[in-house]
């Protein structure tokens, strides 16, 4: 449906909509479904979508656009159509809704107890067949680790031969001690039974349970005078205790639970999650969720928490997460009927599960930034990122070097702006560059754009290429980037012309900008402006904003170049509102330079201090008198 207006179609099948809760299925033109959603009350919320576009959340507007079709499945309670909209949405993947990324099986590890002779192994699908699974893992990395640790701790066989004790002899995994060969009957089924219960327990998180089985049968050993066996679990229960201690110890008390930390960033979301057992961390895993842009964290919480439990073969008694989660109580009945007993998912408020909590976030935006760093480094993506935004934006070539601009100040005070580079599509931190603002008063973001562009192109000539630049001015000169690295311009250095401007900005920061760069000669350069809302790009003298496609290369590679602009505006603009503020009540005093700011601050520390002390104190100052203590009193 590519306009606002309801088709003849829909407004009969809307009229048909029952009362009912269930879930509902929206589909494109092609048939392809774009949503799956629940509700209490079907006719009341499918109906929601067709109102007054003003009324309705960008992202629902951009929905509404392409719903040519829609079914829905009446189910009992709000449970069932959470269990259902949750199994809709990883089956079909639907664009517009919050999913885990990548439409596939999640790998697990699974013990085919069913088998006399049990072996551990990585699967991807979940049978009714008896056998024991743990996950889901994330990656295959993920999972063969965790494989490769339970093989180094316990001899189980990893071999697919059929097991009868008549072999001759064993293989090479019996000698360094990776199995106790029940090929060659070195073993009784009742003892390889133990290695594989073992291993379930520890995958449990139950370490604490092997590490005392193990003991138990070391001293059985050396009772009965079997120093060799015994001298053999020993070296066993030493290596699982060197692991235990490896693991991050996560609470005093015993506990059975989940931790959840979030980082968002536009349409992208990655979750990090620790299991926590016992007293320890026995393993983490990161997920991404896409979907996620103009939702609450509740929401992406929620749709989360419902597809990975309906995956996950295990139900901690407590979920702890970093925001409210929407249905809450709803999803906790689901996890109570899953589990067997009552299940709580809770926001912790204090204590070592708030800490807890705080760092799966920090972890989960470290899994974010480095995802966007392997982003930038994979020469392939970066390369299709150019090649779309020049088709995009119909460039006359591929944009070998981006500079983007923003504004940043706070109620019109300490007015700065930043340049950023990216040149192939990776960012040149050396060539970033900082201004303050000179020539405009308060908070005009059209002015200082177009001061700011007319200082940038001051020096540029109409001729292509290079353009020289006299010695950088203080104001002007690159900061650290966010690694820390400091930039080292020399005085006259070389600035090359760009290929693309983008003004992280709408309209009318980009009118400024393109006004400013055609007095400066400057117009045969592309410039558009970015607004933050709904990523629409705006393109001089044309109406409709260009919207590139959600999930692409070259949008994600604007929005990054927007991202770092930002950042470097705002750390640059804090830097100078805390010099601001220390400096400025001591500015306005006559006969007080530099050196007896310098004294002052030194002395008292804030100008709060010194506001707070005797004339007396301040006239026994180095180079200060009586009367000019009091000319410092009166001004600040």
């Amino acid at each position: 449906m590519a306009s606002t207006t309801i088709s003849e179609k829909l407004r009969k099948q809307l009229a048909a909509l029952p009362a009912r809760p269930g879930v509902y299925i929206m589909r494109n033109a092609d048939g392809e479904v774009i949503y799956v959603g629940k509700a209490a009350r079907l006719k009341d919320r499918v109906r929601s979508y067709f109102g007054s576009p003003h009324m309705l959340e960008p992202k629902t507007r951009a929905l509404r656009e392409h719903i040519d079709d829609f079914e829905y499945i009446v189910v009992g309670n709000a449970g069932e159509a959470l269990i259902l909209e949750a199994t809709l949405i990883k089956r079909h993947q639907p664009f517009f809704n919050i999913r885990l990324k990548d439409d596939k099986r999640y790998p697990y590890l699974k013990i085919d107890v069913q088998n006399p002779w049990p072996r551990v192994y990585i699967t991807r699908r979940i049978e009714k067949d008896g056998a024991r699974y743990f996950g889901p893992y994330a990656s295959a990395g993920s999972v063969r680790a965790t494989l490769d640790l339970v093989k180094k701790l316990f001899p189980w066989r990893s071999c697919t031969k059929e097991i009868t004790g008549r072999d001759a002899r064993p293989c090479l995994d019996y000698y360094i001690k990776r199995c106790i060969a029940p090929c060659t009957a070195f073993c009784t089924s009742d003892e390889y039974a133990e290695v594989v219960q073992q291993v379930i327990l520890f995958l449990e998180g139950r370490s604490d349970d092997v590490m005392r089985r193990l003991r138990e049968q070391m001293e059985e050993a050396s009772e009965n005078l079997e120093f060799e066996r015994a001298a053999g679990i020993r070296d066993q229960l030493k290596s699982i205790e060197r692991t235990v201690e490896r693991q991050m110890v996560s609470t005093t008390k015993n506990e059975d639970m989940d931790v959840f930390g979030m980082a968002r960033n536009g349409d992208q979301a990655c979750m990090q999650v620790f299991f926590i057992r016992g007293t320890h961390m026995i393993g983490r895993d990161t997920f991404m969720v896409e979907g996620t842009k103009d939702e609450s964290d509740g929401a992406v919480l929620l749709n989360f928490l419902l597809q990975y439990y309906e995956s996950a073969q295990y139900t901690p008694r407590l979920v702890a997460v970093p925001a409210d989660v929407e249905d809450r109580e709803t999803l906790e009945e689901l996890q109570t009927e899953r589990r067997g007993t009552g299940v709580e998912v809770r926001v912790p408020e204090r204590g070592e599960k708030r800490k807890l909590v705080h760092l799966a976030c920090d972890n989960a935006r470290e899994a974010l930034d480095m995802m966007r760093v392997k982003w930038l480094a994979d020469a392939t993506k970066t390369q299709l990122a150019l090649e779309q935004l020049a088709e995009e934006l119909a460039l006359p070539a591929l944009p070998h070097r981006i500079e983007c601009y923003d504004n940043s100040n706070i109620q019109g005070t300490s007015p700065v702006s930043s340049m950023v580079v990216f040149v192939d599509g990776k960012p040149a931190n050396n060539q970033y560059r900082r201004f303050k603002v000179k020539t405009v008063t308060g908070a005009d973001d059209f002015a200082t754009m177009a001061e700011i562009m007319r200082r940038r192109f001051r020096r540029a000539a109409t001729r292509a290429g290079a353009v020289e630049i006299p010695p950088v001015a203080e104001d002007e000169a690159p900061q650290p980037d966010a690694a820390g690295n400091e930039a080292s311009p020399a005085p006259g250095d070389t600035w090359d012309l760009p290929d693309l401007v983008i003004i992280d900005g709408g309209k009318g920061q980009l009118a400024a900008a393109a006004l400013a760069m055609r007095e400066m000669d400057m117009h045969h350069i592309p410039v558009v402006g970015l607004a933050k809302r709904f990523e629409e790009i705006f393109v001089p003298d044309e109406d409709e904003p260009i919207v590139l496609p959600r999930g692409s290369e070259a949008l994600y590679l604007v929005q990054r170049v927007r991202d770092e602009a930002h950042r470097f505006a705002i750390t640059f603009h804090r830097q100078g509102r805390g010099k601001t503020a220390i400096t400025s009540a001591l500015d306005s005093v006559p006969g007080i330079g530099p050196k007896r700011k310098k004294a002052l601050l030194k002395k008292f520390g804030s100008v709060k201090a010194i506001r707070e002390a005797s004339v007396e104190d301040v006239a026994s100052t180095v180079g200060f008198t009586r009367a000019l203590a009091e000319k410092v009193k009166e001004s600040v």
